[in-house]
């Protein structure tokens, strides 16, 4: 919300960015003492995992000394797991995070949910989603085995409105070996209950989702907490913080919350290159994405509805990168949007090259520059 009379300090855009990186371990990769792999996920308040690479290579670009398998046995173990949560949309989270987190963005669930409504015409909901929490937790089912048998109940009903119905009902985590490392495995599903073996958790309040949010992604205004988390009608609850919250605003004069003691570092501070996953949560957990992509890059990282994964040099989005193998080799491809300064290219090989060698250690391997990406390719 913008104020004509504020006088909260001003944070710029680079300001902005600096504190983001931070928060997010991108400013500087977490010594592993400090940040164990199960606290970082905690502290990012999940992965985005839509894919099964992305929580890794997440993980790469923020942690020192990652290494995949160590994610990998945490879900295998499920002291972590995959389950939708913020905007609707798979995340890796802790155990402890899935079974209170999902209950937090029920309501959200709910408002999707009613946008199938006319395809679940004479659908008890409650009954169904009792059926489809015997279903699931009597064994792991695929969304297809699931569709098929609410079919058999509702016959007239439409197919997809009725996985939507029962994944908006229910906590459904996805099993391993799918989302484990350099493992496949088709999405089959069961209750965060019975896979994590204890009962979900009341819901946090949001006073300590907004806290959590704050530390992992401020300084933020209300609509950036709304778009991350797909709730809505939280401004009651920044001011209710509001005596606790530093107060500041952007260049645009919207009123930014942070955290009083959370790092706010000189918009001078270096900031070194790095590679990110498709669908990072820094690219989208706030309303203005301003402080990491340059309205000029937006439109530069989806092909339909695909995302590509991305780098940032001086801590701002400045291209896309792939990753293919032949044979025993791994041919990284850095795709800017722009020139790159000699400095600029040296530090994105060098960070291309250590991701690498975390992530596929047993090949060989190139780094490369493509040509500069434009619009519309």
């Amino acid at each position: 919300m913008a104020s004509k009379t504020s006088t909260h300090p001003v944070l710029d855009t680079r300001a902005l960015n600096r504190a983001t990186l931070a928060r997010q371990l991108l400013l500087r990769r977490a010594p592993r003492a400090e940040m164990p792999v199960a606290r970082a996920v905690e502290h990012l308040v999940g992965l985005q995992a839509q894919n099964v690479k992305p929580p890794y290579y997440a993980l790469a670009a923020r942690l020192e000394e990652f290494d995949p398998e160590e994610l990998s046995a945490l879900m295998e173990s499920r002291e972590v797991g995959r389950i939708v949560t913020m905007r609707s949309t798979i995340h890796t989270h802790t155990a402890h995070d899935c079974l209170r987190l999902r209950p937090l963005v029920q309501a959200a669930r709910d408002r999707e949910l009613r946008q199938f409504r006319s395809g679940l015409a004479g659908v008890d909901l409650a009954r169904l989603a009792a059926y489809a929490r015997e279903l699931v937790e009597s064994e792991p089912r695929t969304m297809k085995e699931l569709r098929e048998a609410l079919l058999t109940h509702w016959p007239d009903a439409d197919p997809f409105a009725l996985s939507v119905a029962a994944r908006c009902s229910l906590p459904l985590v996805q099993v391993t070996p799918r989302g484990l490392w350099g493992r496949s495995g088709q999405v089959a599903l069961t209750t965060a209950e019975q896979w994590f073996g204890r009962p979900s958790e009341p819901a946090p309040d949001a006073d300590d989702t907004v806290l959590r949010y704050l530390a992992a992604f401020g300084p933020a205004s209300v609509q950036d907490f709304q778009t991350w988390s797909g709730l809505t009608r939280t401004r009651a609850v920044f001011e209710r913080l509001r005596a606790e919250l530093a107060v500041f605003q952007d260049e645009h004069g919207v009123e930014l919350f942070d955290l009083p003691d959370a790092p706010r570092p000189d918009p001078g501070t270096p900031a070194p290159a790095r590679l990110l996953p498709e669908f990072d949560n820094l690219l989208l957990s706030h309303a203005d994405r301003s402080r990491v992509v340059s309205a000029q890059h937006k439109a530069l990282t989806w092909k339909g509805n695909q995302a590509y994964c991305t780098f940032l040099v001086d801590g701002f989005l400045a291209g896309i990168w792939r990753l293919e193998e032949t044979g025993a080799t791994a041919t990284l491809t850095l795709q800017p949007f722009g020139p790159l300064t000699p400095v600029e290219r040296d530090d994105l090989t060098d960070e291309a090259g250590r991701t690498l060698a975390r992530m596929r250690p047993g090949l060989a391997h190139d780094v490369r520059f493509g040509v500069v990406r434009q619009p519309g390719q």
